[in-house]
């Protein structure tokens, strides 16, 4: 088997592990096997063992006495040390498909033993076979001591990387962030939830946006906070913990939940307990190091400081490969916190950082295809060489060998929807973007897309304020949109909002037409002048691309929670009836090609459920009440309030028809 076949094999099999995201990067098997499915099982099980030492259930014992199952695979014919890929997942990566009755799926430890690395996959503290309590994302101290004890293992060249989507790369961060010298290369896919704090942006790991709760983490927490669990005895046997791995892989199997319906539940804090899930870190005070009790917890709570997640006052100084898409839930926290390690890493290190952002939801990187399709919405061609980027990546950074593929990577490589290409930038947003405003007008009926709604170059000289109602037992259902998790409540992707925007309680503002073709790639800055007859309520943007046929795609959405418009770490703010308020929602973004013709629209409301979770509107916990109030609300757009949205536009020439047609097919 030649090289360049061997390394397609080996990364084509980790991106397919690293990938699989949320529903577990080393999942439990499926049941259903043809028999030629289950003997190429065995073929690779029998390879691998004949090729590699192979050390299952090692139980690594951390300092305080808790064992973290972990299994190794490293070459037997090296010559000397190898370097390391470590995988560290709260997913089941069992070595047997105990359904089928074979082994599970081990291409990619075949794959990256044949490409000379230790392939070392583990299990979080209190997943699976490991010990102790489950919080998310781990412990860093779990990730440095592992580290330690990799690198110093006499097999280990002292050079470790990390690869993984969603809660495989999440951890990657905040444990690099400790400074480990053996902690050489991060790949980390599908990261927001490792993010705590940076710039603008302060979700606590996709916990909150503008201050609201992301209800992704109630379904995804209801099976994956399973503390009451069979276990061994502590000194049983690796061979016996290996010999019962194939009668036990500790997966659980909950009962099917339905969230379109169950996220209703109210109080919030209950959700959870309403469908007889688990306790566990979303609602009851558990002995982990940020003490469990999350839904209870404000943005700048001290809990969201002492846990796994990444703050940006640490120094994060490791080589990074960064993969995120623009239909996953925080594609701006993420170009942030790139931008920042780029701002602030050492010199050696702030050079060897790189973007791709891919137009596809959450962890779906390789499932472009030739004509890729998010919601409802061609994407065209997404595909992208991604293998040889990884390990490229790796090979530099964990072997010291030259690469050719990472050489000529630009710093950033993004895919602009509608024109439907990659496009590569040296930093992000592209050099020579510049912002453009367009303030919000109307006549003060901008209700629905049958108002007059508009968005113009200069705001009006008057205040005409739209005004709209909020009943958060009514509240805007979420349609598409930049978001994972949720089960059957939310699909991600671009989904025509038209049907959306018949509702009176949604404002609807658009710009005459695109007479030139503009490209907007970067960040999307509303502004809003909003009044409230409640204590507190919340404002929500939603950015869209409208065709000359009537179809308005969804770009990106944000929501601010008004009770913390002036800061996370600031006393809360409440409203007063009668008064008018400025806000400035975080960022949102995107890379969208506007052609000629085509349209930019926001809307503006006050829910987007279950995407966030509803503001009962009467300034008390929320989480804990099953009551609200109805809000009566307005945006006001004037000279004197300037209610607007800044985009970021780059300039390029014009494609001609024949070029855009060409670019939609490219790879």
């Amino acid at each position: 088997m030649t090289k360049l076949i061997r390394r397609h094999l080996l990364v084509a099999a980790l991106i397919a592990v690293a990938m699989s995201g949320a529903i577990g990067v080393l999942r439990a098997q499926q049941g259903g096997l043809t028999a030629a499915e289950k003997a190429r099982r065995w073929d690779v099980e029998n390879e691998l063992q004949s090729i590699a030492v192979v050390e299952r259930k090692v139980m690594l014992p951390m300092p305080d006495g808790v064992r973290l199952a972990t299994d190794i695979y490293r070459p037997k014919s090296a010559q000397g040390t190898v370097p390391t890929i470590w995988v560290r997942t709260p997913y089941n990566f069992n070595f047997w498909d105990i359904q089928n009755g074979v082994p599970a799926d081990m291409s990619a430890q075949l794959a990256a033993v044949k490409r000379g690395y230790a392939y070392v996959v583990q299990n979080e503290r209190g997943h699976f076979f490991s010990e102790g309590n489950y919080d998310i994302l781990g412990s860093k101290k779990d990730g440095y001591n592992t580290i330690e004890w990799i690198t110093k293992q006499p097999w280990s060249n002292g050079k470790l990387g990390t690869t993984g989507c969603s809660s495989t790369a999440e951890y990657q961060m905040g444990i690099a962030a400790l400074g480990h010298p053996g902690y050489a290369a991060m790949n980390v896919q599908g990261f927001g939830a490792g993010v705590g704090r940076v710039g603008p942006y302060y979700e606590q790991g996709n916990w909150y946006r503008g201050g609201a709760v992301q209800m992704l983490f109630i379904a995804w927490l209801y099976g994956e906070q399973n503390q009451v669990r069979p276990m061994f005895p502590p000194g049983t046997s690796r061979e016996d913990l290996v010999r019962a791995s194939k009668s036990f892989d500790l997966a659980q199997h909950l009962p099917p939940v339905d969230w379109s319906k169950e996220l209703w539940h109210l109080p919030v804090q209950d959700i959870i307990r309403s469908v007889d899930g688990p306790r566990g870190i979303f609602e009851t005070a558990m002995p982990v190091e940020t003490g469990g009790k999350m839904i209870q917890r404000a943005p700048n709570d001290p809990a969201w400081y002492h846990g796994g997640l990444y703050h940006d006052d640490q120094k994060l100084n490791v080589p990074g490969l960064w993969f995120m898409s623009w239909y996953d839930v925080s594609v701006g926290p993420n170009l942030a916190l790139y931008n920042h390690v780029r701002a602030t890493a050492d010199a050696g290190v702030r050079d060897a950082q790189w973007a791709v952002i891919a137009p596809v939801a959450h962890c779906s990187y390789t499932r472009a295809t030739a004509d890729t399709i998010v919601g409802e919405r061609s994407m065209g061609d997404a595909r992208f060489d991604y293998n040889d980027i990884v390990y490229g990546f790796f090979d530099r950074f964990l072997k010291g060998e030259k690469t050719t593929r990472l050489d000529t990577l630009p710093k950033v490589t993004y895919y602009t929807m509608g024109l439907n290409k990659w496009q590569t930038a040296d930093t992000w947003p592209p050099a020579g973007a510049q912002p453009l405003t367009f303030y919000l007008a109307s006549g003060g009926k901008a209700n629905s897309l049958a108002g007059d709604g508009g968005l113009a170059a200069a705001a009006p000289d008057a205040d005409k304020a739209d005004a709209f109602t909020y009943d958060p037992m009514n509240p805007v259902l979420s349609y598409g949109g930049n978001v994972c998790c949720t089960g059957t409540a939310v699909q991600a992707g671009a989904f025509d909002q038209r049907r959306m925007e018949s509702r009176a309680d949604i404002l609807v503002y658009t710009t005459e037409p695109f007479k030139e073709a503009t490209e907007v790639s970067g960040p999307i800055t509303p502004t809003l002048y909003v009044s409230s007859d409640a204590k507190d309520t919340d404002f929500t943007v939603k950015v869209l691309d409208v065709y000359p046929d009537g179809r308005a795609y969804n770009l990106d959405e944000s929501i601010q929670r008004m009770r913390y418009r002036d800061g996370y770490d600031k006393p809360l703010a409440w409203m007063e009836a009668g008064k008018v308020y400025k806000v400035t929602l975080q960022p949102l973004t995107t890379s969208n090609y506007f052609a000629a013709g085509h349209q930019l629209r926001i809307e503006v409301s006050s829910s987007n459920f279950p995407r966030f979770d509803r503001n009962l509107n009467t300034g008390g916990n929320n989480y804990d009440e099953a009551k609200g109030v109805v809000a009566h609300s307005a945006v006001h757009h004037s000279k004197l309030y300037p209610s607007q949205i800044t985009i970021t536009i780059v300039k390029r020439p014009s494609p001609s028809t024949a070029d855009h047609d060409k670019a939609i097919h490219e790879d």
